[in-house]
């Protein structure tokens, strides 16, 4: 047993360096930004968990070149499928040279692609890469995940860049320290977690795997005394932010506006068989078909909250949901996964430049990477899926919105379980980033301040009594 021991824990690599000093810091990163980057490039691979609106593209960005001026090589940048306009744009806004490529082609600098496109490449054109968003490698499954993990194992300096590191679960970090060759994901649970299958216990995931809830049986918890070296562990290769005094900087010019959650039950016409009154919906079949049936209300509520003049970002799931809410909202636009993906990125630019009012798009599509500061009313449709809930919501309510944010959750009463179950997953995620934080601290020797910031809280509205 201690042999194995041994062997895992020469597999960690936990704190080397590998990286070199920074060769280009520009004078448009905040104090924290050139902080974080400094301390990537000398780490050489390395995750930057930074929240929303703290300003991962230019990071990603000065990192990139930094790799470019070291190797002499360009930098790949990958990124989900419409967020690379947006690096774009950054790129020429700060002035640094920066292309976008979709058919394997190496341009000059900086190449920006999108994680589907990734297969078209050769990794032994670039001298580092960077992925953008980097919660989304465990959405991918099979060899398209594995060819990712794959090619950036193959890269000599490697950077993941997001806002929600586990949303689900600790386990999940496993991805991430794979991907930049660190331990990999099966042999962090065996070094730090129990496999607790068969447990029947309720109430225990206060340690990251949960217990017996809605019908989720326990998979992974903590072995005993393991959960300090877990973080350390995570810090050795992580950082993560949610403001700038996470670092010992000062919040000035990071405060966020205030959030407004608002609840909306609506009448469904039509009861599941044999029920006199509606009753929440149990199991995964139950909750679709629940869903399935109250389309017209729910969207008929949406349509009502969106009259008006203002900017609205409406998430949907199901394509009959966005079809309906187009039909439904006048001059609203709809983003679906049938269309190109020129026909995506138009509409969603669109959007961003204010010449759509209304946008109705799913998670899946546009969760990730877009700043729609322009916009302060967020409506959507609850999921299972806390990080399609955080990442809907924080691409309106982030730094740089001038404006309080309103956001509309329009659901049923035979959908109350999945907002139960969306308040286990807020809770569990934020005690998750808050152990993150609190171990770099203490790596880091920072004494944790309170300079008047926006505190993070868990919404209201899954806030279930």
């Amino acid at each position: 047993m201690r042999d194995y021991e041994t062997f895992i824990e020469s597999k960690s690599q936990s704190g080397i360096n590998s990286g070199f000093d920074p060769l280009w810091m520009p004078d448009f990163l905040f104090d924290f930004q050139k902080s974080l980057i400094e301390w990537a490039i000398r780490k050489g691979r390395a995750a930057i968990f930074a929240d929303c609106g703290l300003g991962k593209t230019p990071m990603q960005l000065v990192w990139a070149e930094n790799m470019r001026r070291k190797t002499n090589k360009p930098t790949l940048i990958i990124t989900p499928l419409a967020v690379a306009a947006q690096h774009i744009r950054e790129g020429e806004k700060f002035g640094i040279e920066c292309h976008r490529s979709n058919d394997g082609t190496v341009k000059p600098n900086i190449t920006i692609t999108n994680y589907e496109q990734l297969h078209k490449f050769n990794p032994d054109d670039f001298g580092g890469a960077v992925c953008d968003e980097s919660s989304i490698l465990k959405s991918f499954k099979g060899v398209h995940k594995q060819e990712i993990t794959v090619f950036m194992r193959k890269m000599q300096f490697r950077l993941l860049a997001t806002a929600t590191a586990a949303p689900n679960d600790y386990v999940e970090l496993g991805t991430s320290s794979e991907a930049l060759g660190y331990m990999g994901h099966m042999d962090m649970l065996g070094k730090f977690f129990k496999n607790d299958q068969n447990s029947c216990a309720a109430g225990g995931g206060g340690h990251g795997a949960g217990g017996k809830r809605f019908g989720d049986q326990v998979k992974w918890r903590f072995k005993g005394h393991a959960e300090l070296p877990f973080w350390k562990w995570v810090c050795s290769w992580a950082r993560a932010i949610r403001k700038p005094s996470d670092l010992g900087f000062e919040d000035t010019k990071f405060v966020l506006p205030p959030l407004l959650e608002r609840q909306h039950n609506v009448n469904v016409k039509s009861l599941a068989d044999g029920m006199l009154f509606a009753l929440p919906a149990h199991g995964l079949k139950e909750q679709r078909d629940e869903r399935r049936r109250s389309i017209t209300e729910r969207c008929e509520k949406v349509a009502s909250l969106v009259n008006g003049k203002h900017a609205a970002l409406v998430w949907c799931h199901l394509n009959q949901e966005g079809d309906l809410l187009e039909k439904l909202i006048p001059g609203a636009v709809q983003v679906s996964g049938d269309d190109t993906d020129e026909a995506k990125e138009e509409r969603l630019m669109g959007f961003e430049d204010g010449k759509v009012r209304v946008l109705i798009t799913k998670p899946k599509i546009a969760g990730f990477g877009l700043n729609f500061q322009q916009c302060s009313h967020v409506l959507f449709f609850p999921s299972h899926s806390y990080e399609q809930y955080y990442q809907g919501v924080r691409r309106c309510w982030r730094f740089g919105q001038k404006n309080p944010v309103t956001v509309d959750v329009v659901t049923t009463e035979g959908e109350l379980n999945v907002l139960k179950n969306l308040q286990r997953k807020a809770s569990q995620a934020d005690r998750m980033f808050s152990n993150l934080v609190a171990e770099m601290n203490n790596a880091l020797h920072i004494e944790k301040t309170n300079n008047g910031t926006t505190k993070e809280k868990i919404p209201s509205w899954l806030k279930i009594k």
